[in-house]
């Protein structure tokens, strides 16, 4: 009697699970799911920071990519973790609303780990230029990129540019 209910419905089934990918096929569910597959994607933002003679800021976009991809981790911004020297990276929409927001520790100033006899230091170095980047996950909305840094005044805009 097992075996009779086993040769009926393993077939039933089977039958029924090619039928329904076959309606997914057809109804156009299969297009919306690679369509889905495609707008995972991550966009690269690569910059260059020099620090001129008057001790200000001068940032060059050197590079944009956009690359297939998800984000695994999305940073998230905290107010409260903005320090003196840090800079504020942040996308805009083309209707100017703000879609994603980062924090970049002082790239002109980063700390070093220094092993030593006593153990493992820190220590700021003070750089003239550096390089680095940041990665959003990508939108066909992204218009602009803003960068402003953390001062005692307050936040002052360094650079922006249409993307």
């Amino acid at each position: 009697m097992k075996n009779l209910i086993n040769l009926f419905i393993v077939p039933f089934f089977l039958f029924y699970s090619v039928q329904k990918e076959k309606g997914l096929a057809l109804s156009g569910h299969a297009v919306s799911v690679d369509l889905l597959k495609k707008r995972d994607r991550i966009m690269y933002l690569f910059f260059k920071v020099e620090k001129n003679s008057s001790g200000n800021e001068k940032i060059i976009l050197q590079q944009s990519t956009v690359s297939e991809g998800k984000l695994k981790l999305s940073p998230v911004f905290d107010r409260s973790d903005v320090q003196q020297g840090d800079f504020i990276i942040t996308i805009e929409a083309a209707d100017g609303k703000e879609m994603a927001k980062q924090l970049l520790k002082d790239p002109l100033n980063p700390e070093m780990e220094v092993y030593e006899k006593e153990g493992i230091s820190r220590h700021k170095a003070s750089l003239k230029a550096a390089e680095f980047s940041v990665r959003f996950s990508y939108s066909e909305n992204i218009r602009a990129v803003k960068i402003e840094k953390a001062t005692e005044a307050g936040v002052i805009l360094l650079f922006t540019q249409k993307l």
